[in-house]
């Protein structure tokens, strides 16, 4: 499509989209500079929706107006619509040039825990909340809104925050109408409904709330109404979606806390006190600054626990000795890996676990063989070939191999690798066998020869994965959506691929593989609700089953990760035990519980099944669960 900046034509092509949400692409146009380009109604992601059709006329039409009037006031972290994209007659707004902001992550990514235990620590979030507290108030001093105020609209470099989509913003006589269910401020919503549903205008104190909301999931990984709420009454259960229209808080008695969470316990009672009175009590205002300010982390000497407090709340000196096998009813579970560090990636490859982990500055194999030694850094990504280890970080991936007997200096000790061949790329992934990365619009493979070519697909844009005997993909990008799978070893793309229609803003994606299925999971924000959505794709590129649920709603689809496929069907960790799911006439149901297996997993883990039964990978142990 064309658009004009300045009376200047741009013809934009989908290999330059770096962004899709829910109202509009975002396309890099050079120079260090973005165009967000809205979505109008005949969008092929609006097909079949006459409601989303007529919010996004209705939209196009108040920022006719509206981005004309946008205020310049505004902080430095705010990213400003700089220049109006338009038709060639220069009087249609279409959208509008921004900077382009790179090395990002949204937000979302520091309340999910196995980012944050890759080198982002407590007090790096308290700052990042230092930061994001003075842009929010120098917003608000400019007679500003935020309005739909979420983990998706705020950029994070470090400890600096940068707010996004700011077209969305509540100023003048323009209102903000949209919301995320999260976030929104449950005074501002229909009590008597069954989900958030939005009432009065946003307001400054509404903002606030979210703030609150992102500091908490931040910190204990778990947003103010999470868990699962089981009243002794069962006359009064309500539905999950319900419960902030209710109060129904983590706090509250009869709400179970979830396993994956930090304990709650570790906050200040300052902090503790203010978020009870804010999600219980409706107490709103200002975000005291004092509360991060004054929020200071320190680790337990004696038992390791990471608190705000003036004394460990968890310290006891009682030593629990390391059990081998525990027995729970039909369920046995064997101890096979424990580490002070962290488990980084696990991989099941031939029916052999293996593993990367970091302890003491090193980053180790399951062997305790020493791939590097270093920091650690959420930006790191790691894969498993067989014995070698693959690291990659801003566009580069290293590939270390064992070295041989006498190979080297003969320095390294007995079970170091070394490093081996480099590649440019941001998207890769291996199984046993082979390297699959993208170069060039290329999809290639390392051959016995060098990369051997597999197929075309779109650069900067395709999300992929590759299981021992088939690969799945799938980008979007402006009007495009294209899903395909590819053999593992042979050449050739199969484009076909169906997926059941979806719209909004793709938060996260993940496949788990058996030989002859894919279990293909992705998360989307549409129209204020994170919703998880799971087909089985088959090697032919046939979908043989299909389902949904809403992130946090405490199904098996509540979470996307940790799942593991066998057979036809699917093993998945939940905090009741896991559960076994399969595809019945176009569905995907659960056909059977193993509630032995509730005190050994919740659902932050990661399983992978083999004959000898189920490995689950926790964030520093690795047991073998058998049931009989």
């Amino acid at each position: 499509m064309d658009i004009y900046v300045s009376g200047k034509r741009i013809r934009l092509q989908p290999s330059q989209s770096i962004g899709k949400g829910g109202e509009a692409d975002v396309y890099h146009i050079g120079g260090g500079k973005a165009v967000k380009v809205f979505k109008p109604p005949e969008h092929p992601d609006y097909r079949g929706s006459p409601d989303q059709q007529q919010a996004a006329g209705d939209r196009l039409a108040e920022h006719q107006q509206k981005l004309r009037s946008f205020p310049k006031n505004l902080p430095n972290r705010v990213i400003q619509p700089e220049n109006l994209a338009t038709d060639r007659s220069g009087k249609q707004i279409l959208g509008y040039t921004m900077p382009l902001l790179s090395n990002m992550q949204v937000l979302l990514k520091y309340s999910d825990r196995s980012f944050r235990q890759a080198g982002v620590s407590n007090q790096i979030v308290v700052d990042l909340f230092r930061d994001l507290h003075q842009t929010v108030t120098g917003i608000h001093q400019a007679g500003v809104v935020i309005g739909d105020f979420n983990d998706l609209n705020v950029l994070v470099n470090r400890t600096e925050a940068y707010l996004i989509d700011t077209d969305s913003f509540q100023y003048g006589t323009f209102l903000s109408r949209v919301f995320t269910a999260r976030f929104v401020d449950p005074t501002l919503c229909d009590p008597q409904a069954t989900r958030s549903i939005l009432l009065k205008p946003h307001t400054a104190t509404s903002d606030w709330y979210a703030f609150a909301v992102m500091l908490m999931q931040s910190l204990l990984f778990v947003d103010p109404y999470g868990g699962v709420y089981k009243p002794i009454d069962s006359s009064q259960q309500i539905p999950h979606a319900a419960r902030p229209l209710h109060r129904i808080t983590i706090f509250h008695p009869q709400v179970r806390y979830p396993k994956p969470a930090v304990p709650y316990k570790v906050l200040s009672d300052d902090l503790l006190h203010y978020f009870h009175q804010v999600f219980g009590q409706d107490v709103r205002g200002e975000f005291p600054r004092s509360l991060i300010d004054n929020l200071q982390w320190t680790t337990c000497t004696n038992c390791g626990t990471e608190h705000a407090r003036n004394s460990c709340p968890d310290c006891t000196s009682t030593v629990v000795p390391v059990v081998e096998v525990t027995m729970r009813g039909s369920v046995a579970v064997s101890h096979i890996f424990a580490t002070e560090g962290i488990i980084l990636y696990a991989t099941l490859q031939g029916e052999k676990l293996r593993w990367i982990y970091y302890d003491n500055k090193e980053f180790k194999r399951e062997d305790d063989a020493v791939i590097i030694c270093g920091q650690l850094d959420p930006q790191m990504q790691f894969r498993i070939q067989g014995k070698s280890t693959l690291i990659g970080k801003h566009g580069q991936v290293i590939t270390f191999s064992p070295l041989l007997a006498g190979e080297g200096s003969g320095v390294r000790s007995r079970g170091c690798v070394g490093e081996g061949e480099r590649l440019a790329t941001d998207r890769f992934d291996a199984n046993e066998f082979s390297c699959y990365w993208i170069e060039n619009s290329q999809l290639l493979r390392d051959g016995q020869l060098g990369a051997e070519y597999i197929g075309d697909v779109l650069a900067g844009q395709t999300q992929f994965s590759v299981g021992s005997h088939f690969g799945f993909g799938f980008y979007s990008a402006g009007n495009l959506n294209v899903a395909f799978v590819f053999d593992a070893k042979k050449k050739g793309i199969c484009d076909r691929v169906q997926l059941p229609q979806w719209s909004g803003q793709l938060i996260n994606a993940t496949c788990t593989f058996t030989p002859h299925r894919c279990w293909f999971f992705w998360s989307t924000q549409e129209r204020g609700r994170t919703i998880n959505r799971c087909a089985i794709v088959l090697p032919d590129g046939t979908i043989e089953a299909s389902t949904q649920a809403e992130a946090g709603d405490n199904s098996w689809l509540s979470t996307l990760h940790g799942k593991c496929a066998a057979g036809n069907f699917l093993f998945a960790p939940t905090d009741d035990g896991i559960v076994r799911v399969e595809p019945q006439n176009g569905q995907i149901q659960i056909a059977k519980e193993f509630p032995d297996t509730e005190p050994f997993v919740d659902r932050s883990c990661q399983l992978f099944a083999t004959p000898q039964g189920i490995y689950i990978v926790k964030q520093r142990e690795i047991k073998l669960l058998s049931i009989s």
